[in-house]
């Protein structure tokens, strides 16, 4: 079971990241405070391309890799670069409720017929890509997906701290996804 921490203010954010850049994030987000001013990126920011998501951050915080279920598993040149070239230590991993990429198999139909109305495809073309590339991007359950991904990551990248955030589309809040209800 999974549980999601409500924050709204610094004190709920899990100590470990109260005082870095993804309690700012947090902080900025889901509070509208005031944005410092910021020279470089100090975090990397991993989520999902859906655009019912908007982060209220400041210019220059965060580098932002937008992934179909927030899965990095195919940006991860870019991770590495955020981390080598752009120095930063700690990544926000913000998956979100309601994601087309849980059981994708459920819109292979509409998949296959979009494809065909509006990228002149043949239903042999789309359904061929479908087929092949759909289970590189299901994610399965949203909760468990930023958990396991956040492992992935951590494990990767063992200095970088990487926190497993949910967007809920319905509030427009991020949330911090914890691995139990202990």
């Amino acid at each position: 079971m999974h549980k999601l921490l409500t924050i709204q203010k610094r004190e709920d954010v899990p100590e470990k990241f109260r005082d870095t850049p993804v309690g700012d994030l947090l902080i900025y987000h889901n509070t509208s405070a005031p944005h410092r001013e910021y020279d470089r990126a100090e975090l990397l920011i991993g989520m999902c391309m859906d655009n019912r998501k908007v982060l209220g951050i400041p210019d220059k915080f965060a580098y932002v890799i937008r992934a179909a279920g927030a899965n990095l598993r195919y940006s991860e040149f870019n991770v590495s670069y955020a981390i080598a070239v752009g120095g930063v230590e700690h990544i926000a991993l913000v998956g979100h409720t309601h994601c087309g990429m849980v059981n994708l198999n459920s819109q292979s139909e509409q998949f296959i017929k979009g494809l065909c109305e509006h990228a002149g495809w043949t239903a042999e073309q789309a359904e061929e890509q479908f087929l092949h590339t759909a289970p590189l991007y299901e994610i399965g359950q949203e909760t468990n997906f930023i958990l396991g991904e956040t492992k992935r990551l951590s494990q990767r990248y063992p200095k970088v701290k990487v926190a497993p955030l949910l967007y809920q589309v319905e509030d427009n809040r991020l949330y911090w996804v914890t691995d139990s209800l202990a």
